[in-house]
């Protein structure tokens, strides 16, 4: 399929870094930057509006200047209830767009193709398409069209743990593969060790330039 509609994103940024001493993951420092910063600077040229998805007071996303989502579904049930909240504001607020791609904030090398790549897999009747590397899916780098909101409501609303990867594999999707013979697209940080991986990473692609 050509033509690439307007796309609404949404930037899933309520990841704790618990193995890091607690906080925002997604503020951490990266060369200078935040996490939420260089990943937003990838996805943002990507879409036509950018949402934000995280809890608690919104005020510490407030130089972002864009809208933040708290979930509304109780017990913290995970990324898939903030693509949830997404949908919503799209039905709600963008009532022409129908499709919706997600990137996560921990995450600073995401795909800078990632729209392009996707949305040239659609043939006709998809509901979900997902990115994939190294034989692993990653559900948190989808298109994500309208119709799947009811389910994806009532999925969260019979289970108040929802494991994204294991619900998007068990759902019929069409999968993408990304790859980079020089690093891993999806890499994330999860612990200080990641982070330094990727500051040598970073610094690596800056001497290559």
């Amino acid at each position: 399929m050509s033509d690439q509609p307007t796309v609404i994103g949404v930037m899933l940024a309520g990841g704790k870094a618990r193995r890091m001493g607690g906080g925002d993951k997604c503020l951490l420092p990266l060369t200078g930057q935040t996490l939420l910063q260089r990943s937003l600077a990838r996805a943002l040229p990507q879409v036509s509006t950018m949402l934000l998805s995280a809890n608690g007071n919104a005020l510490r996303f407030a130089r972002t200047r864009l809208p933040v989502l708290a979930d509304s579904i109780p017990g913290q049930p995970g990324p898939l209830a903030g693509i949830y909240q997404a949908l919503l504001w799209m039905q709600a607020n963008a009532p022409h767009s129908e499709w919706l791609v997600s990137f996560a904030s921990d995450t600073p090398f995401l795909p800078e193709d990632q729209v392009e790549k996707l949305w040239a897999a659609i043939t006709s009747d998809e509901q979900l398409v997902i990115a994939r590397a190294n034989d692993r899916i990653q559900p948190a780098f989808a298109l994500w069209h309208i119709s799947l909101l009811a389910e994806i409501e009532q999925v969260l609303t019979s289970d108040t743990q929802v494991d994204l990867r294991q619900w998007a594999g068990k759902h019929r999707a069409t999968f993408v593969d990304f790859e980079n013979p020089h690093y891993d697209p999806f890499f994330n940080i999860n612990t200080p060790q990641d982070l330094y991986a990727a500051e040598a990473m970073l610094q690596k692609q800056l001497a290559s330039k």
